[in-house]
């Protein structure tokens, strides 16, 4: 294994630490301790308690175990071998955390449910992005999700959503309709904020589209100029049925109002259409030039 290599991995296992951490922070501050029938283990925990009588914290640690397992031969060894981490960490991370709240009053992170619900999904949302951000998981609930996400190409934060609330409706028939629709509260929360944290380190950059008659002057002042690629292609009026000549390129926010500026001086009439992009890979953006050719050098060695 490479220097480059040894270091990407240690990198991706302290994300996977931080985001258990966090959601076990969620688990034993907010949802525990104010019975929250959110999704993922811990509200499944929650909800079969008054069933079979079981503590929360030693029947959620049996779950992530026993869907680590389920995960392995559902999404392959590779992505095993990362929730593993993730796994181990857990428990941990649980039971050490619960020694930390029983040095608090009883009652100290007792609150009202909404805020209990809201701050828990926001935790839960943040621990579970950074762990599918590294390509892992917690071993929990989250793997039914990602199983859902890859047989029915599902957004893995709307994954989340789906699985999280047959949790909350698990506990209607426990706790009640008022406790559940509290719960739907960080069921939401946490589907949006997965896919808010899954952006992060996302480029965001401007996909810039130009139709004119000028296209080529444009060409040579976006590509001399303002030093960006592009692409462009040939397209026929749906109208007249012209011929036009289409250019598109990437470009950061703030390079926006000078480009706009100097197509409108070259042409007035030029169509220009500007959209976000979250994320971008390849030169220019994720690396120069001079990197290329550095790769293909090695590749031609």
């Amino acid at each position: 294994m490479s220097h480059l290599e040894k270091q990407t991995s240690i990198k991706t296992l302290l994300i996977i630490a931080l985001g258990v951490l966090i959601e076990a922070c969620a688990i034993t501050f907010f949802i525990f301790p104010n019975q929250i029938l959110t999704g993922g283990t811990a509200g499944v925990s929650v909800a079969l308690e008054p069933l079979i009588h079981v503590n929360p914290l030693w029947m959620s640690n049996i779950l992530v175990v026993g869907l680590f397992i389920l995960g392995y031969f559902c999404l392959g060894k590779q992505f095993a071998m990362k929730s593993f981490a993730a796994t181990v960490f857990y428990p941990i991370f649980m039971f050490a955390l619960d020694y930390v709240y029983r040095l608090f009053p009883a009652d100290f992170f007792i609150m009202p449910d909404y805020l209990a619900s809201i701050y828990s999904g926001i935790f839960v949302g943040i621990g579970l992005g950074l762990v599918f951000y590294a390509n892992a998981s917690t071993g929990g609930m989250d793997i039914l999700a990602l199983l859902i996400h890859k047989y029915l190409k599902v957004k893995e934060g709307d994954a989340v959503t789906v699985v999280d609330g047959m949790t909350v409706i698990l506990g209607i028939f426990t706790y009640g309709l008022a406790p559940a629709l509290v719960g739907m509260i960080s069921v939401y929360v946490c589907g949006y904020t997965i896919n808010r944290t899954m952006m992060l380190n996302a480029s965001h950059r401007k996909e810039l589209m130009i139709i004119s008659d000028r296209w080529n002057e444009i060409r040579e002042y976006v590509l001399n100029e303002i030093d960006r690629g592009l692409t462009y292609w040939k397209g026929f009026g749906g109208y007249t049925q012209d011929e036009k000549v289409i250019l598109m390129c990437i470009i950061d926010q703030k390079e926006y109002p000078q480009i706009e500026a100097k197509v409108m001086e070259i042409d007035p009439l030029a169509f220009i259409a500007i959209s976000d992009v979250h994320k971008v890979h390849g030169e220019g953006f994720t690396f120069r030039q001079s990197q290329r050719l550095e790769q293909l050098k090695k590749y031609e060695a």
